[in-house]
Parts: structure tokens; sequence; C-alpha cells
């Protein structure tokens, strides 16, 4: 028989005991299961993730866009903050990392979230810093001509949906991007607009050898070439329109094939406009807000602004041009004549613009009486 004394000291034990193996067992299985989810820390290789997630995030795709899949559809409240997410779909470091930071001191971190997909095959030095540090998400190989550029998009798409549910609009930038207007005029601009910003062109040149780079008849019966569509692979997607790329698996199940003829194949130029065309053509307005130059075009990449271009009256250009509305007429897009959204961004850039950039951010580019705009 245990002594009075002991009894009390006993049942402490006997009731703690379970508990403590239950915590073990929950570190064991975190630390084991970490890796797999969550957000990265990319200094170089190191993969152990610091920020976590409301819940597991896999590694698969079709285990992660499923997930994503089956989030709110409903749009933020009207008294609710409404979000934008900033996603970067990189391979390199971000040359223009300190004009962002730029961009976004001074805001609220409640009006916006930022994302980066940075293939983990490639060196990142100087690592993610400042609005960009722990902000990377399970991250693939990516390259061009393949269908890669388009899964990383829609990696993307899916972390922000399962981050925040206030995530209202979902904006995708290269490293060559950078912002033309201040973080209050973007965020206005965006969060007041009914319909997504994607450019959904038909008639283009070589637009039927596009749709056959897969074969001949590949994308029958899903997508018809009368569907096929063809825009930037920056764009901005409301929140409805990031679940639908979420739920879709029959027509991307067509621009995940493997291209006969690479030379044709911009799955990330294609897929996005091709869905959206045969899913919600009207509710989106059929333009870029991402400025950019295909006047010149070398070996499929627009014009680089090179450091000594980059002067005020540029920046008054870019601001002032009126975007490309498909072909004002075609798609049900006949609404958008004599539209006028403004340009928020604008690429390519040359990383050794970014002193003579920096130099004119609060002057000129987050201006927004500059440039008469």
């Amino acid at each position: 028989m245990l002594s009075p004394t002991l009894f009390p000291l006993f049942c402490v034990l006997f009731l703690c005991f379970p508990v403590a193996v239950i915590f073990t067992v929950q570190r064991e299985i975190t630390a084991a299961t970490s890796p797999e989810f969550g957000f990265h820390s990319r200094n170089l290789h190191a993969s152990t993730p610091v920020v976590r997630f409301r819940q597991q995030i896999p590694k698969d795709d079709e285990q992660l866009l499923r997930l994503a899949s089956r989030v709110n559809p409903n749009q933020p409240s009207p008294g609710s903050i409404r979000k934008l997410a900033f996603m970067y779909l990189t391979t390199a470091p971000l040359p223009f990392a300190p004009l962002w930071e730029t961009f976004f001191n001074g805001s609220s971190k409640e009006l916006y979230n930022v994302y980066v997909h940075a293939d983990p095959t490639r060196e990142y030095d100087p690592p993610f810093a400042g609005v960009f540090e722990n902000r990377v998400i399970h991250s693939k190989p990516s390259e061009r001509n393949t269908p890669t550029l388009a899964s990383a998009a829609r990696r993307l798409i899916a972390h922000a949906l399962l981050d925040d549910p206030q995530n209202y609009m979902f904006a995708l930038f290269s490293p060559s991007c950078v912002p033309i207007r201040s973080f209050d005029f973007t965020y206005k601009t965006l969060v007041s607009s009914r319909k997504s910003f994607i450019e959904l062109l038909k008639d283009e040149p070589l637009q039927f050898e596009r749709w056959a780079a897969r074969g001949p008849i590949a994308m029958l019966p899903e997508v018809r070439f009368d569907d096929f569509r063809i825009g930037s692979q920056f764009w901005v997607l409301k929140r409805r329109h990031a679940l639908v790329v979420a739920r879709d698996r029959r027509i991307w199940e067509k621009f995940n094939k493997t291209c006969l003829w690479e030379g044709s194949c911009f799955p990330e130029e294609n897929y996005f406009p091709t869905l959206l065309n045969m899913k919600d053509p009207r509710g989106c307005v059929p333009a870029t807000l991402t400025h950019v130059d295909w006047t010149i075009n070398e070996e499929g990449h627009p014009r680089m602004y090179e450091r000594e271009e980059v002067v005020h009256e540029l920046i008054v250009r870019l601001r002032n041009t009126r975007p490309r509305y498909g072909e004002d007429g075609i798609n049900g897009s006949d609404w958008t004549i004599g539209r006028s959204d403004p340009f928020l961004f604008a690429r390519k850039f040359s990383p050794e613009a970014l002193e003579l950039l920096m130099g004119m951010a609060r002057t000129v580019l987050f201006n927004d009486s500059a440039c008469g705009a």
C-alpha cells in the first residue's frame, strides 16, 4: 500500500506521463515532416521552414492543388481586409528587391502577402531578405519551353489560397518586373476591380503552332483551336479565378504534356488565358497591367531597358501607354473600347538599372502626382 505522502505524487506522475509522451511524439513528427511544409528560408540551400501554414502543406502538386481547391470560395466580406498576394517566380536572386522594399515600406502588412517560388537547383546569393525573407514556398525546378513555369505559378496560387483566406487578388511577377506606381495607388486600383486582369489574345502569329506544339490533335477534344488563347504570363487574378486554376484538372492535363516542338511551347503564356477564356471571359479585363515592349524581340524575349535608358521620360511613357485589350471586340470584350486601365508594373529592366530606379523611387515611381498621372 502506498504511503499517504507518496499517493499525490503518484497521481501527478500518472496523469502527466501520457501528456509527456504525446508531446515527445508530436515533436518527433514535426521534426520528421517539417521540411515538407510551409515556407522555406532559401539562404542558399537551406531547406528548413521557419514559417508555418495553418495546416500541413504537401509537396505533391496534385495533393497541394486538391487541398487548395477546397478553401472558402467566398471573397472577403465588405467589412474585412482585402489583401494582395504578390507572387514572385524566379530562378535567381531578385535584383530589384530593394526597390520592392521601398514600394512596400510604410504600407500596412495587413494589406498584402509575399510569396516566392525559387528554383531549388539555383544559387541565391545574396539570400532573400526583408519582405522576401522566409517567404519561399516549396519550389521545384522551372525552365522555359516546358510546363514547369506554369506549374510553378499554379503552385504559388495554391500556397497563397491556403495561407490566407483574405487574399483577394493574386499578382504574378518575374525578377525583371518593377512597380511604377505607389503601393496605395496599386492597392486601390486592384481591390476596387470586380474582374481579373489577364490578356486573352486571339489570332496571334503562330497561334496554331502553339496549339499543335504537343501534336496535331493532342489538345482535342478538351481544348479546341477556337478556344486557345495567348497572353502575358504576368496577370492579376481575382480569388474566384485563382480557385478556377486550383480546381482545374481537365485543361491542365493537356497543357502539362511534353511539347514535340519546343520553339512553339509556352504553356505559361497559353494555359491561364485559355482556361479563363473557356471558364469566364466576361469576368476578365483582357489586358495585363504589366507593361512590356515587344517591338524588340530577341529569341522570344522582349526589350530590356538598360541602365542608360532609365530616365524620368521613360516612366512617363510607360504610365501613359494604354494597355492592349485583346483585339477590342473579340472575345466579348467590346466593353473595353475606350477603357484605359493604368499600368502598375513594367518589365524587363536590367539589374544594372537598380541604382537609377532607386534614385527616382520617391520622386517619380511612387509619386502618384508625378508624370502627369
